[in-house]
């Protein structure tokens, strides 16, 4: 894996391009990381995968932990790994094992041999020679060590916990190491500042090649977050890349850019798409926010609309008329209306593939922001839009 810094906003927000070995077509940066289950996006099939912007979404990230139940490392392995298992030779992968639980603050020794994690076969102790087992079998492009993340709710003695832990787990993961793959150095704290701090320190001084920031979207506030994230990326090099997780809202997404993070890995539009909903923000950055909404749009607030909606029941439009993807280019909003009160998982495929493409552009828009200079306005223009249609719904109802 090779990055480059190629454009710098007055702030730390930066655009960027990785390469990686698999991928034909260099990945521009801030980007978005395509969340799947065991390697393939939930609901869009590899033949419909083109029909999404290359190589804007060409780095797909996966849990090991997806892999607890079914083929065995050593299985994977003698099949060439999880490109050859799954057929996307022109992919990136990229490993992130993370807790889908939120774990409570505890009262533990530093010397906790592993990380707990829930996984489909229950709550499990991984320890770094079995994680590394996963990563050597696997062979992803580039792969973050364990980590001990901690909500925000957690006091200052367990933050402290957590990075110990994870530096120690950084060390015996990198000396396990497989000869490919890029190495990105896991970082924790908490809501603690100077855990934070701490931690980036650590992490900087070890032979990594990128950096994964974890412990974000886990109770900490809008407010709070960028002092968090100015405390880890102030104190790591600016030539190496850098990935989060957590932040998916578009707001919480332009705070990560504006820190300077390169890689942004989420489940938000998974989510979406499980609740019906489809992304309608415009992507043109000289537009106004100002669509027309109706207040029958029940769970809509201006960035995306609930098409689960009786409104739509008739609706012979596209969900973004000027939308070039797949769905919005074959179906109306009627149809995927139907589809979703019959519960055909047709109606998820589409929003899936709508949302990514929408979200894609979101990613494309910031970038171009980024090289015209203008990113911070554009930040400033995006948030307060929200914000104002959000005061005018409440004040509608």
């Amino acid at each position: 894996m090779k990055f480059a810094v190629k454009a710098l906003s007055s702030g730390k927000a930066r655009a960027g391009v990785v390469h990686l070995g698999s991928c034909p077509s260099p990945i521009e940066t801030p980007c978005l990381l395509l969340s799947t289950r065991k390697g393939l996006p939930i609901f869009i099939s590899p033949d419909l995968l083109s029909s999404l912007p290359s190589p804007d979404s060409n780095l797909l990230q996966f849990s090991p932990l997806h892999f607890s139940e079914g083929p065995s490392p050593k299985t994977i392995s003698s099949i060439g790994g999880l490109h050859q298992m799954v057929g996307l030779h022109e992919y990136g992968f990229a490993a992130v094992a993370r807790d889908s639980i939120q774990c409570l603050p505890e009262c533990g020794s530093t010397n906790k041999t592993g990380a707990s994690f829930e996984t489909p076969c229950g709550r499990r102790l991984i320890k770094p020679v079995e994680y590394m087992e996963m990563i050597t079998s696997m062979k992803p492009n580039l792969w973050a060590t364990l980590a001990d993340e901690v909500p925000a709710w957690a006091n200052n003695k367990r933050n402290k916990t957590s990075v110990d832990r994870t530096v120690k787990w950084l060390d015996e993961c990198i000396a396990r190491s497989p000869a490919g793959g890029a190495v990105f150095g896991s970082i924790v704290g908490g809501s603690n500042i100077e855990e934070r701090k701490r931690c980036a320190q650590e992490v900087a001084v070890r032979n990594v090649s990128g950096y994964w920031i974890g412990g974000f979207g886990l109770g900490e506030s809008m407010e709070e977050r960028p002092s968090l994230l100015n405390a880890v990326t102030d104190n790591l090099p600016k030539d190496w890349p850098r990935m989060i997780c957590g932040l998916g809202l578009p707001e919480e997404v332009l705070q990560g850019v504006a820190a300077g993070v390169d890689l942004f890995d989420s489940a938000y539009i998974y989510h979406l798409t499980i609740g019906g909903f489809a992304l309608t923000f415009p992507l043109d950055r000289t537009e106004k926010n100002d669509y027309n909404y109706q207040l029958s749009d029940q769970g809509s607030d201006r960035t995306k609309i609930n098409l689960r909606a009786t409104v739509y029941r008739k609706d012979a439009t596209p969900i973004v008329e000027d939308c070039c993807c797949y769905t919005c280019q074959n179906h109306t909003k009627a149809y995927i209306n139907h589809l979703l009160n019959v519960h055909e998982m047709l109606a998820q495929i589409l929003l899936e593939i709508h949302n990514t493409h929408h979200y894609l552009g979101f990613f494309r828009s910031i970038r171009e922001a980024i090289k015209e200079g203008c990113f911070e306005q554009f930040q400033k223009k995006f948030v307060q839009s929200r914000r104002e249609h959000l005061a005018a719904d409440v004040v509608s109802v």
